[in-house]
This record gives C-alpha cells, structure tokens and sequence, in this order.
C-alpha cells in the first residue's frame, strides 16, 4: 500500500470528511482492520485567506507547495490538495514535486465522462465557477459546463465563506441551493458538479432527483485507487 499525502486545513471541516473516506473506501477494498496510510499537513486557514484577502496569489501557491514538499520528503507516494479553489495551482505544484498530484478537476472530468454526461452544472467558489482551469478538464473530456447566473455565484461564495468553513448548516441556504441545482437542470445539466469540499456538507443526493458529483469521494477514491 503506497502513503497518501493529504495537504489540509483549507478548511478543517471537509479535512475530516476527506479522512473519513480514504480509510472507509481503502477499508471496502481491503477489508479487516485495514485502514489507509496517510500523512497530513494541516495549513492554518485563517494565514490562508489572509493572503487570498491581500490578494497575495504567489504566497498562498508557495504555502501550498511547502506544504507539498514536507509530505513527500515525510515519505507521501501522492498528494492531495483537500481544496478544489486550490488546484487553481496544481501545475505549479506538481512541478517542484517528483511524485505526483491527483488532480480533482481531472478525476471528477474522468467520472462525468464515464458516467457518459456531455453537459454538468458547477457550483463552488467564484473561482471555481469564473476561471477556466476547472473547466479546462471538463473541456478534455468534451463535457460543456454551466454555471449559476452572478446573484447566485455570490449567494455561493458567501454561504461557503461566512457558513460552510465553519461546518454551520443553514436551512435557507440549503433551500438557496437547490433552487440554484434545479435552474441548472432547466438548462440541461444531466447532472451538478459538488466542486467545493464544503459544498457536500450541506446538500446529499438524496436531497437532488439530478445526479451530484461529489468531488471529496471522488478525489478521494482517485487517492486509494493510486495507494493500491
């Protein structure tokens, strides 16, 4: 079994799911007592948005890199950045690293394509839904990918920043989002991508009649698939 390296803390909350499934998926494959081996780096969150307040770009990819780094010289076979908005800097990650980095943006583009879908809704933060290097991966695998209108980007990226990261759940809020899914559905996404790690705290598929792509069991599936 190979160690995965899990660079955390952004933010702690989806850490811990992210934890829970590699042991659960690793467990299923295995059987037993087995559980995966891993090595956390837990970032501080708050030094983290700090930067992204300043927006100090460069300091928060070379604090995700040092991070990086410290995992495979602790022995970490891959990395996971726990963050979807964060693979916003995975090439330049991946280039100070010998091992690789399981990009989320790839294994989710790999999932919707063999689940045969050719147009997927994203939520997540506005980085997620604005810039392109999301998108870009589903664009590989010749998937369109909508987003919500601007109010409901803002909703989002509020519910995420000032609820979500501190594992509070809201009613409304969750009442918001699928409201958001269900226009999405209207302009023929075959089904919604989850493409925040906090986002699957709030809404479950059981709560959707569209099929939710949620990125931590994904990301985290990818990890133990690689680990074996």
């Amino acid at each position: 079994m190979k160690t995965i390296g899990l660079v955390g803390g952004i933010n702690w909350a989806s850490s811990m799911e992210y934890y829970r499934l590699i042991n659960l998926f690793m467990n299923e494959k295995k059987g037993g007592l087995h559980a995966a081996r891993v090595i956390i780096y837990s970032l501080n969150f708050g030094e983290i948005d700090a930067m992204r307040q300043k927006k100090d770009q460069l300091s928060i990819m070379l604090t995700l890199k040092h991070a990086a780094l410290k995992l495979e010289a602790s022995g970490a076979d891959c990395i996971l950045i726990a963050s979807n908005t964060m693979h916003q800097f995975a090439e330049d990650i991946q280039q100070a690293l010998r091992i690789p980095l399981l990009h989320i943006g790839e294994a989710t583009a790999t999932q919707a394509s063999q689940s045969a879908y050719k147009k997927v809704g994203l939520l997540g933060t506005k980085s997620i839904m604005e810039l392109p290097f999301y998108k870009e991966k589903l664009t590989e695998q010749a998937i369109e990918t909508l987003v919500p209108e601007e109010d409901d980007q803002n909703f989002i990226q509020q519910c995420i920043s000032s609820e979500l990261v501190f594992n509070q759940i809201n009613s409304e809020s969750k009442n918001r989002f699928l409201q958001i899914i269900r226009q999405l559905q209207e302009k023929g996404a075959e089904a919604i991508i989850l493409g925040c790690t906090e986002i699957p705290l709030l809404v479950q598929q059981e709560d959707c009649d569209i099929p939710l792509l949620n990125t931590i069991e994904i990301h985290a599936r990818t990890a133990v698939e690689f680990a074996l």
